[in-house]
């Protein structure tokens, strides 16, 4: 019922219990009432444009949706979450009530602040249909992520407590007789970082055994072995997701053991809008589940994914920006590369032997990307018996068959003087240009022919010598990597 319904009705109600006198300006004034109402169109919402990430606020919630909020003031017990006045205060108490009442679709809101799980235990699960929306602010008025920071970041206090678990952990999505999406995952606006959690050597660069190249750096180099060392993903799947996932407007910083690692049973992975930043193993690897590899999709793009760093600091193996993974397909489109260890993509996994014509039919497309002082930008298989075959992005679309890169234009360098490269700090940008490997014989530059030499043969020159690395997995600011968000207009993560 409109507005003018309404004012009639009303008005035959006032009409009937007025004199025949006063009726007659009642009806004059109504009539000029109605003059000046205009009945409210539809809203018309605009697709973005394929090559631009999507302006749509996610404010913009399915009015259908069930909707909870958080927030660092709302209150453990006695609240039921579904409204401001009534917020929880634990994200993961939120997620078990939806779980319970099996409430797919539900959207949960949740303002600035540090969310750390079930009694601070250093992470969240997700197990149902969910969006998670975080930037709102503590009135839940106004949502900017990057101005009202909802965090999960854990200190090694929560060591002990999450095991392994990414610090976002989803489990129990899978169906593996699902033919189509059950339903649908959306992580917005959350910034992930491990940098607290994970051990670091001194930040003093006196000491060459520290790995710290400047007393502006916040630490000294990761340390890699394990024990002390807990291997944690940003966000993670545990088993395969029969469902669609889309992440959006995060930061996911200093991970131990991958930015974001899922695996995909069927549906559509969208991941854009995002900084990927000094994560060890690598910045985003997302595997397909379908044996026929048809049933899911991968749309990277919009992303800025800088210091993928190797296993270990003696970078021989992994520190990829972008993984293709097999039985699934994947456009990779619009990200900025920049600094990444071992290769900034790498599509060096493929299928043999009887699953050939499962391979043959895989569309992996990279397009529309900027690179800077990476290792490699694009790594392949050797086709003449070495390890690798790496690829400079100016020379992909000329080297790459068509059958591995059906799209492959528009793979560029970036400038030196590129004003994105400002936004980077400064210090940590100059470390990774000038990387060393020094060992008690020989040394050598990440970036020297040498070292290319050796990423591409696979051979280790160090033997058993000690080996020092002028830098390795050093922890990135939280605060610097939040300035990356629009550093670069059209490419990269844009302002939310």
């Amino acid at each position: 019922m409109n507005t003018k319904h309404i004012l009639f009705l009303t008005l035959a109600a006032l009409l009937s219990a007025m004199p025949a006198s006063a009726q007659f300006g009642a009806i004059k004034g109504a009539i000029n009432q109605l003059s000046k109402i205009k009945e409210k169109e539809p809203e018309k919402v605009q697709q973005a444009p394929v090559n631009q990430p999507s302006q749509q606020k996610s404010q913009q919630t399915n009015q259908t949706a069930k909707i909870y909020y958080v927030s660092v003031n709302g209150k453990s017990r006695g609240a039921d979450g579904l409204s401001v006045g009534t917020a929880k205060k634990d994200i993961q108490a939120v997620l078990n009530i939806i779980k319970e009442n099996n409430e797919s679709g539900s959207v949960i809101r949740v303002s600035e602040g540090d969310f750390l799980g079930a009694a601070n235990a250093g992470y969240i699960e997700i197990s149902s249909w969910v969006t998670i929306e975080g930037g709102w602010n503590a009135y839940f008025t106004e949502r900017n992520p990057l101005k009202y920071i909802t965090r999960i970041q854990p200190t090694q206090d929560q060591l002990g407590t999450n095991g392994a678990k990414g610090l976002i952990h989803i489990s129990g999505l899978d169906d593996v007789m699902a033919k189509k999406p059950k339903g649908t995952i959306i992580i917005d606006g959350i910034m992930i970082d491990q940098g607290l959690e994970a051990f670091y050597m001194p930040n003093d660069p006196t000491d060459e055994r520290n790995g710290c190249p400047s007393a502006a750096f916040e630490t000294g180099r990761m340390v890699d072995a394990i024990p002390p060392q807990v291997e944690h993903p940003g966000i993670r799947s545990m088993g395969w997701i029969a469902g669609n996932v889309i992440i959006r407007n995060c930061l996911i910083a200093n991970c131990t053991y991958f930015g974001i690692q899922i695996n995909t049973r069927c549906g559509e992975v969208e991941i854009y809008n995002n900084v990927i930043i000094s994560n060890r193993y690598g910045g985003v690897r997302i595997a397909g589940g379908d044996k026929n590899g048809e049933a899911s999709h991968i749309n990277f793009h919009h992303n800025t994914v800088a210091f993928s760093w190797c296993r270990d600091k003696y970078m021989e193996d992994m520190g990829y920006g972008y993984e293709f993974m097999t039985l699934v397909n994947a456009d990779v489109h619009h990200n900025l590369f920049i600094g990444n260890n071992y290769a900034a993509v790498a599509r060096t996994h493929v299928l043999s032997g009887p699953d050939r014509v499962i391979e043959a039919k895989r569309v992996t497309n990279l397009y529309d990307n900027y690179y800077y002082i990476n290792a490699a930008d694009l790594q392949l298989p050797s086709a003449g018996g070495g390890k690798w075959t790496n690829v400079q992005c100016t020379d992909i679309e000329d080297m790459v068959d068509e059958k591995i890169l059906p799209r492959a234009e528009n793979n560029l360098r970036m400038a030196e003087n590129d004003a994105a490269l400002d936004a980077f700090d400064q210090d940590y940008l100059t470390g990774v240009a000038n990387l060393k490997v020094i060992s008690s014989s020989q040394s050598f530059n990440r970036n020297s022919a040498s070292n290319q030499f050796r990423t591409a043969t696979g051979q280790n020159m160090q033997g058993s010598e000690t080996r020092r690395v002028s830098m390795y997995g050093n922890r990135y600011n939280f605060d610097k990597a939040l300035r990356l968000f629009g550093a670069k207009t059209a490419y990269g993560a844009q302002k939310p």
